[in-house]
């Protein structure tokens, strides 16, 4: 019997302070890990490592990277995440994107906060290599679905393709106050729309979701958050069905919506 294909998933990752928590969201990342299959490496793809060429980290160690301020709780900056790389996937990732220049990072990155505060729960022993994609800052939102598509390979690889971001993410507008007060009208628009568009397998209305005007520049005024999905609607192939979770907005503009794609038959199978 052939191994099953792994799923790609997009996760909503929140504030980094859930790394150290023990919330819904990081109990659902744990039960997330128990009922995949177990992956032979990770691919993530992370809002937060933004590049000026497509780029992938290739070191054997790569480190654990605090990327953010010192207003957070002093027990974030004591996490390390000391799962290894898999250089070898980088160079396949060369591979599949070919002939996009792919630039293989031997040291200058690692793994942020994006990651392993996901991963710390999903898979805490630090088990599994990791390996992560950069974001490129001058590709278009269609680029970087295309990418995603050729990405896809990947999953009867072993690989789990892992995008972590937020669908809604303006921090200026949050309410930091009450992370269970009503998210705002444009939130609650613009996420239901590109859930809509996950569920009805119709990613042109998520990689076009600049026409939504107000709504998308609020939502994503700075779009590098969003941006991780695009690659994870990418990777969907036409045998997976869509299964939606955390289905929630925080602090009234932070979205924690999060999917997989996983083959609809083995998943039957499965259950």
């Amino acid at each position: 019997m052939s191994n099953p294909s792994m799923p790609a998933v997009f996760i909503g990752h929140g504030s980094p302070v859930v790394a150290i928590s023990d919330n819904d969201a990081s109990r659902s990342w744990a039960r997330l890990a128990a009922t995949l299959p177990r992956p032979k490496t990770i691919l993530a793809i992370s809002a937060h490592w933004e590049t000026r060429v497509t780029a992938v980290t290739a070191m054997a160690r790569p480190k654990t990277i605090h990327d953010f301020g010192r207003s957070l709780p002093a027990p974030l900056f004591d996490v390390q995440y000391p799962a290894p790389g898999d250089p070898a996937l980088a160079r396949r990732v060369a591979e599949l994107l070919a002939p996009t220049p792919v630039a293989l990072d031997e040291g200058q990155w690692g793994l942020d906060h994006g990651t392993w505060s996901v991963l710390v729960h999903a898979y805490p022993k630090a088990d599994v290599p990791v390996v992560q994609l950069g974001l490129d800052v001058n590709l278009t939102p269609q680029q970087r679905f295309d990418i995603g598509a050729r990405l896809a390979p990947l999953r009867d690889e072993g690989v789990l393709i892992l995008g972590t971001g937020n669908m809604v993410h303006n921090l200026p507008r949050m309410n930091w106050g009450n992370a269970a007060c009503d998210p705002y009208d444009w939130a609650a628009r613009f996420n239901d729309e590109m859930r809509r568009a996950i569920v009805d397998n119709e990613p042109e209305r998520a990689v076009g979701f600049q026409r939504l005007g107000q709504d998308a520049q609020l939502s994503a005024p700075t779009p590098e958050h969003f941006w991780p999905m695009l690659y994870v609607l990418g990777a969907r192939r036409p045998t997976d069905r869509a299964v939606v979770f955390n289905d929630w907005i925080e602090h009234g503009s932070l979205g924690m919506t999060s999917f997989l794609f996983e083959d609809a038959a083995e998943a039957k199978q499965a259950a």
